[in-house]
């Protein structure tokens, strides 16, 4: 019987498996504890000959835009599928969105992919198998490959509180908690993975934009939404975090989009006239807290994401 062809395999695209909120850091001896990094989430389909495949939690592309990360992933010499996170770290070696956004237009920074999990490994699924088994493939792997910027997401165990402290001095934006035996489920969220928050951050689909006032130009504030049961629903305006060049950049970016219809169901009520837009931006915001009728406060704009799908999008609220 002739052997089956499985060279191509790691390229075959995989949905990311994803976390849940959670309120509260915990202890558990059965339980693994990452940094949350601050970046877009990418696997990274690797055929050991040279083809790289980088790619979002969407399937889009990542190939020409982190040219660098590309390269690098051409030296692991083994067939493999990686889960990660692209980022770029501050002078304290802290990650940012805000420094990964600017890189676009600047060109400042090094890029890095922090690895936490392994998928595939030379003709083999190792989704099968406990994270704790995956990980320690992976940190093999990438020990082998000598690759500078692709880096091993480091990890301790049982102490979550410990290290949630830790990070909350370090200003990370958060910590993810898995259990150590999970097994990789593709493209679903489970409460085996979970995401403590310390800065409040919250994806957000742009509905549309307010008048500017005073010496601004272009417009004042971002008027901002999730989906909330295949409905748009209202969550706050931006109005902070913007540059005169952000300002004009984005403008120009929205103008084919306006529309006179808004796309909420329910009335908006803000200061200045409001051109609204078709909801196909998405953008991340960091804010004070949530409101009692689910506003965010005080929201601060960060950066556009292209990784994100506005249908995607749901108000990030910690249940206990």
């Amino acid at each position: 019987m002739k052997k089956q062809d499985r060279s191509d395999e790691p390229l075959r695209r995989i949905k990311p498996m994803l976390a849940k909120l959670a309120g509260e850091p915990f202890d558990d001896p059965e339980w693994l504890f990452e940094v949350k990094f601050d970046g877009y989430r990418a696997l990274a389909g690797i055929d050991g000959k040279g083809k790289i495949d980088l790619y979002s939690r969407n399937f889009i592309s990542f190939n020409t835009r982190y040219v660098s990360i590309v390269e690098e992933l051409k030296r692991i010499r083994h067939r493999a599928i990686l889960d990660g996170e692209i980022v770029i770290e501050d002078a304290n070696g802290i990650s940012r969105f805000q420094l990964l956004q600017n890189y676009q237009s600047t060109g400042k920074g090094t890029l890095k992919y922090y690895a936490f999990d392994l998928l595939h490994l030379d003709g083999k699924s190792t989704r099968s198998l406990p994270l704790s088994d995956r990980k320690e493939l992976l940190q093999l792997l990438l020990k082998r490959s000598g690759c500078k910027h692709i880096l091993f997401s480091k990890h301790v165990a049982k102490a979550g509180k410990k290290f949630y402290a830790l990070a909350q001095k370090k200003k990370l934006e958060g910590i993810i908690a898995k259990h150590a035996s999970s097994l990789y489920q593709a493209g679903k969220r489970t409460g085996e993975w979970k995401k403590v928050k310390i800065t409040l951050e919250q994806e957000a689909v742009i509905a549309g934009i307010t008048e500017p006032q005073g010496a601004r130009k272009n417009f004042g504030s971002l008027i901002l939404g999730a989906y909330y049961r295949n409905k748009l629903v209202y969550i706050g305006n931006a109005g902070t975090g913007f540059s005169d060049a952000v300002l004009k950049e984005l403008y120009t970016k929205f103008k084919p989009y306006f529309t006179s219809q808004s796309p909420f169901t329910e009335e908006v009520k803000t200061k200045g006239a409001i051109q609204w837009m078709k909801p196909k931006f998405v953008c991340e915001v960091k804010f004070t807290e949530w409101t009692n009728d689910q506003h965010m406060r005080h929201p601060v704009y960060l950066g556009l994401r292209v990784d994100k799908k506005a249908s995607e999008v749901r108000r990030e609220i910690p249940k206990g």
